[in-house]
């Protein structure tokens, strides 16, 4: 079985930061790539930020300067520092990773539950 649960959400005001956490629990051989989608009311999800296993990132040019993605291997853990937030922001933030189950022969993608962000103007 393999899980990943996101927090670190909650209400800010415009300006303000958080930090976001998407642990991974189960028994797998690896974790490959990790994401963070968003999705706010009345909108597709989309891509924030990726993190290779290597550690090479990419952004969404609306969060470039604003938002960093990290990772914490030994922790199964990848983070989102999310800085200078913008209402625009609001939306619920969702991890995804591309894992290498034990019981699998295959790798396997899988999401969060999420976790709310609100951003208050």
């Amino acid at each position: 079985q393999v899980q990943l649960v996101e927090s670190g959400g909650g209400l800010v005001q415009a300006g303000g930061s958080l930090r976001l956490s998407c642990a991974a629990s189960g028994s797998f051989f690896r974790i490959n790539a990790m994401n963070w989608y968003r999705q706010a009311p009345g909108k597709q999800r989309e891509l924030v930020a990726t993190i290779t296993s290597g550690g090479s990132t990419n952004y969404a040019d609306s969060v470039k300067g604003r938002f960093t993605i990290s990772r914490d291997n030994a922790k199964n853990t990848v983070y989102l520092q999310m800085n200078s937030l913008k209402p625009e922001d609001t939306a619920v933030y969702y991890c995804y990773a591309n894992v290498h189950p034990y019981d699998s022969i295959i790798t396997r993608n899988y999401w969060g539950q999420g976790t709310q962000v609100t951003v208050s103007s």
